[in-house]
């Protein structure tokens, strides 16, 4: 049986520093080596995930921005994309009348930007840019209208829970919306993907590019549900959203234990050929 393996990042397979134990490193390295198809969906863009994960060697496209794209590990290069149509201006219309100054990810003259107006973004945006200093993708600007720019493909609001609660109401069956906590800020999000891009898409174009049989997945919230719901197997770590724990086969250790890595060095072994396989 060939078997897709793809966990999740924040809260799964990053611990609470935001990186990849050495541990953890060692482990899927060592898997990945003898045969393993070992990959990881993030909500992060391809740019921070590979900072986060440094050091650790999946050897197929990777998903990032919850599905919007499948890039190529080693280039970048975009295998898989999802934009928005025109009409998700008028979301970003609506955003800006309710004073919610959401960053706005594009590719703008081919480069990929994100957009935020400086002198009207909430704390938790400025909060969340000065994670992201020095990083090539980073586009202030002065003028509101600049939000337009470019090729859209996803929208982070952060800001008041009860300012965001109705846009994610109003929208959550026209686009993907996520809406929950950041789990290390506590700070409310609300983020907007096109419909088509989801993580479990983006597994099953994996699952079948590769023609594996059985797919596994790891994951801890909420945006791990629609992962979870296609996958032969799903496992949430300890510190999971009380949901996904319900949705999961099992529940393992816990994302700062190396929950992951651990479950995998005892669930997989050699076959005769020297290649990893379920127990």
């Amino acid at each position: 049986m060939k078997t897709l393996y793809v966990s999740d990042l924040d809260g799964t397979l990053l611990r609470s520093d935001e990186r990849t134990s050495d541990y953890t490193n060692q482990i899927i390295n060592e898997c990945v080596k003898k045969g393993m198809l070992f990959s990881y969906a993030t909500a992060r863009s391809y740019h921070t995930s590979q900072k986060v994960t440094k050091g650790l060697n999946a050897k197929i496209p990777l998903i990032v921005y919850n599905g919007v794209f499948i890039k190529d590990n080693v280039t970048g290069e975009i295998i898989k994309a999802h934009y928005f149509s025109e009409d998700i201006k008028l979301l970003i219309d609506e955003l800006l009348e309710n004073h919610i100054y959401p960053i706005v990810y594009a590719y703008i003259d081919n480069q990929e930007k994100f957009s935020f107006v400086e002198e009207k973004s909430s704390q938790g945006i400025m909060n969340f840019v000065m994670t992201r200093s020095g990083d090539s993708r980073m586009n202030p600007i002065l003028e509101q209208g600049l939000l337009y720019e470019g090729n859209i493909f996803y929208i982070t609001c952060i800001d008041d829970y009860e300012k965001l609660l109705p846009f994610y109401k109003k929208y959550q069956d026209q686009y993907h919306c996520v809406f929950q906590k950041d789990i290390y800020t506590q700070e409310q999000w609300l983020e907007f993907m096109p419909k088509s891009a989801s993580k479990a898409n983006a597994v099953q174009q994996l699952k079948e590019y590769y023609q594996c049989d059985h797919v596994v997945v790891f994951g801890d919230g909420y945006n791990d549900q629609d992962m979870f719901q296609i996958a032969d197997e799903c496992y949430a770590v300890s510190n999971a959203v009380e949901e996904l724990k319900q949705m999961a086969t099992d529940v393992i250790g816990h994302h700062d234990e190396d929950g992951v890595a651990k479950w995998l060095k005892q669930h997989t072994i050699l076959d005769k050929e020297g290649l990893l396989n379920d127990i």
